[in-house]
Parts: C-alpha cells; structure tokens; sequence
C-alpha cells in the first residue's frame, strides 16, 4: 500500500514539473513574440515620426518663405505698364500693390504707350519698372530689327517673366477670316512704337505683306476696340494676355471674331521669327466666341533699371513668386507665375537680385558678371 501511494505521489510530482517546463517554453515563446511584435511597432513609429518631421520641416520652410520680412527694403519706385484697358496696366496695379503691402517700398503705376515706350522710359529715368514683351525687349538689348538705327539699349535687366500674351486679331466683321483678307481694309496696329505693332509687321511679313497693304491706325487697345464699336476700324491687333478687358467689353455688346494664322503662315512665321510661340485661344474665351483661334504669343516680362540694388530686385521677385496663389486672388494671371517660365527662353541678362532668388530654387540664369 505504501509503495503504491509513493508511486502515485511521484507520478504526480513528475506531472506537475513537466508541466511547469511546458508553462515555461511557453512565456518565453509569448515573450519573444511579443518583443518582436513591440520592435516592429517602434520601428513603423520611427518611419512615421520621421516622415511627419519631413512634412513638418517642408511646410516650415514654405510657411518662412511666404512671410519673409521685406519691410526693411525700402524706397518710391514707378512702373510703366501699358494701357488703361489692357492687362498690362491691370495686373501691373495688382502686383505693385501687393509688393507694397508686403515690403517696406512704395510702387507708383503708370499707364504707358507699352513695351518701347516703358524700355525708353527706363532710359530716361521715368520709370524703376516696367512690363515689356519678351520680344521687343530683346531687339532694344541687341539693337537688332526695329532698334537697329537707334542702338543696343542695355539700361533694363531682367526680374522676371510673368504670363504669356498672345497677339489677337480682332473684328466685328465675319468676312475677314484671314490675314490676308486685311489687305485694303483700316486695322489698328497698337500705339506707335509698342509691341504690338512690331507682331503685326512680323505677321503681315509672314503673308507677303506690309503695313503699306493696309491703312494702319496707331490707338492703344481702349480706343482701338472703341473704334470697332463705332466702326471708324475694320480690324485690331492687340497683344495681351487673353481674356482682355477691353475685347470683354466689346464682347458683351457685339459679336467678336478672333482671325486665326494658318498652318502654312505659321511655318513661315516662326522660321523668320523664334521668338514667338504657336497658342491656341479657346473657344468661350469671350461671350458669343465659339470657335478655336491660332496664334502667337510671346512673353510679359518684368524688367527694372540696370543698376537698382540687389535687395530691393530680390524683394520684388521673392515676394511675386513666393506669393503666386494669393496674387492668383486679385488677378487671374496670377495662376501663370512659375519659376520655370519667368526663366526660360529669356534673351536679356537677369538684375543679380532676380538670379539670387532663382538660384535658392535650383535655376541658373544669365547675368552681366
């Protein structure tokens, strides 16, 4: 009986410390997982944290480059623009009031006869400022074409570029569908000297034409579609950023045909001059304007003096482009500012304080250094 019942304790006592080694692989098992489950878990909060830094870190820099103080940078400056009814003139106001109201300076609009006008006026100390076609203001800088008799002009530097502006051709009359169909006819060609009337010689050029087959009338771009209303005009080159206020109001009380360049002429245009761009205008560009129109465009670019200092060039630029969706608010073309248009194809050097700016953004450009 004794022996039995010491057998059964020592059964018993085996049982129970094989299950007490069972119980022990066990935790040890749970204990590893659950060490490797917690080093998984810290390593995916370490990414996360570490991707949440980067985001944190981007967002502060965007947020420092969009409230830099400029107040420091100050100083009355004046920028040429254009005409009253031409985008030139509009957007110019939005953007000097805007610098204005973020840096120390104190920018002062004036309406202008455009581009050669704003480039002689720079000369003659009349303006800090002004908006310029791209075009143009390489022939002033090289002397070439229209500034061949008068000379190289290098009082301007450049800011930046800012919107593309494409040449309209605009009448009430549904016959004239073609460039050439102008000839014989009367056709506002711009202001004397503007910018406009350089891309309409360069497009008569294209057709075999000169501003001798035409009657040219030289009227801003307000008294030009002015005259179409009245019908003083059968026609008007106007280049500027479309939509433009003066043809949305001739728009809104008559019917407007935008005349497009054909393929052929446009070849022939864009070989004599590189400068341009082929652009198509949308149809509902303008009330009532259904149809697709082909044309050229060429660059708004901001310029100033040549020798107005480096922060102040720096503070005009960083503060345009730093703060494109708000200018965007004010004036549609703000949507248009982009570091990689204000830079490419741009023939005239850059102001040092404009080509600081780009260069903080990864783009060299050409200075007179």
């Amino acid at each position: 009986m004794k022996k039995t019942l010491w057998k059964t304790l020592a059964l018993m006592l085996a049982l129970v410390m094989m299950l007490g080694m069972f119980a022990g692989c066990s935790s040890s098992s749970d204990a590893d997982e659950t060490e490797e489950t917690e080093t998984e878990e810290v390593e995916e909060t370490t990414e996360e944290t570490a991707e949440e830094t980067e985001e944190a870190e981007a967002e502060a820099e965007e947020e420092t480059a969009a409230a830099t103080d400029f107040s420091s940078i100050t100083g009355s400056l004046t920028m040429g623009t254009g005409g009253e009814s031409g985008t030139y003139y509009a957007f110019g106001g939005v953007l000097s009031n805007y610098i204005g109201q973020n840096t120390g300076l104190s920018i002062n609009t004036v309406s202008t006869g455009g581009t050669t006008a704003n480039i002689e006026g720079i000369s003659e100390f009349l303006y800090d400022l002004a908006l310029v076609q791209s075009d143009v203001m390489t022939y002033a800088y090289e002397g070439t074409n229209s500034f061949e008799e008068t000379g190289a002009n290098t009082d301007f530097l450049v800011l930046g570029a800012l919107y593309a502006e494409t040449v309209q051709i605009v009448t009430l009359d549904p016959e004239i569908t073609s460039v050439s169909d102008l000839a014989g006819k009367s056709v506002c060609v711009g202001d004397v000297g503007s910018g406009t009337y350089y891309n309409t010689v360069d497009i008569l050029a294209a057709y075999g034409m000169t501003l001798d087959d035409i009657t040219p009338i030289y009227q801003s771009f307000g008294d030009s579609t002015e005259s179409l209303k009245d019908g003083k005009i059968d026609a008007a080159f106007i280049c500027a950023g479309a939509p433009t206020t003066a043809v949305t109001d001739l728009a809104t009380r008559q019917t407007v045909y935008l005349v497009s360049i054909d393929d052929e002429h446009m070849e022939t245009l864009l070989e004599s001059c590189p400068y341009y761009a082929s652009l198509t205008i949308p149809a509902g560009t303008y009330a009532g304007f259904d149809e697709d129109c082909v044309t050229i465009t060429v660059k708004a670019t901001l310029v100033c003096r040549a020798d107005l200092d480096e922060d102040t060039a720096y503070a005009i630029v960083a503060t345009i482009f730093d703060n494109a969706e708000a200018i965007t608010e004010l004036h549609a073309k703000g949507a248009e500012l982009d570091l990689t248009f204000a830079t490419e194809g741009i023939a005239v050097p850059f102001a040092s304080g404009a080509a600081k700016y780009f260069a903080e953004h990864g783009i060299e450009v050409e200075t007179v250094d």
